[in-house]
């Protein structure tokens, strides 16, 4: 989740001491060859990694000697979605690696509820125009609106999704609904977080609760 902190495991099998004096271990995103964070021994270089993972990676001393290798991350954004490479070499073996590790890390974030605007007094020739909002998610989402009296899928040509990344890299949604006039309609807003398997609605209603609404739209039954 974005801005928690995660583990990505590289570990050694077996049970093994090490002594960290023979060790080299990098960690790299593997696109690029981005160094995330590393160990040398006693130090020999520093300011290797890239600016965007300073003082939010870091590997345990203690940990290593007995093998683990994992990369503790911290204040997790969106831009670290990416596959990241662990890679350790040792010393009496001529500098040969002795493990190698690759580690895909997802990244998510929960999407505020869809708050729906309700038009004021349409007239009976108007279409009547609802607008759903909800901030700060991710990855992308999928937009739905749904009649709530049968739980039908309205049409996507219905509504107008505008989807953007903000300063914090995270999405905001407004969707747009027009829909002919109706004496009452009954219809939710819904944001589909794929990766959280999550699915937030907000409600709006025009008209008399117990008339039937949105008798006269186009649907598609919900799979």
């Amino acid at each position: 989740m974005v801005g928690s902190d995660v583990k990505l495991s590289c570990v050694y099998p077996g049970i093994h001491s090490f002594d960290l004096n023979e060790l080299y271990v990098y960690w790299q995103v593997s696109e690029s060859n981005t160094v995330v964070t590393y160990y040398l021994p006693e130090n020999s270089s520093t300011g290797l990694e890239d600016s965007h993972y300073k003082n939010r990676a870091h590997l345990s001393l203690d940990s290593m000697k007995r093998g683990d290798f994992s990369l503790h991350l911290y204040n997790v954004t969106p831009q670290d979605e990416q596959k990241f490479n662990c890679l350790v070499f040792r010393k009496s073996s001529e500098l040969g690696r002795i493990l190698e590790a690759v580690v895909m890390l997802y990244v998510a974030a929960n999407y505020s509820m869809p708050i729906v605007s309700t038009p004021s007094g349409p007239s009976a020739d108007q279409e009547l125009t609802f607008t759903c909002v909800s901030t700060d998610g991710y990855p992308r989402p999928s937009v739905y609106w749904i009649n709530k009296t049968d739980n039908s899928q309205l049409d996507k040509a219905l509504h107008n999704d505008t989807i953007s990344l903000n300063q914090r890299g995270l999405y905001d949604v407004v969707s747009v609904l027009r829909i002919p006039w109706a004496s009452s309609v009954n219809i939710g807003c819904c944001i589909e977080n794929v990766l959280l398997h999550q699915n937030l609605t907000g409600s709006s209603r025009t008209g008399e609760a117990q008339e039937p609404g949105l008798q006269d739209l186009e649907t598609v039954p919900m799979g």
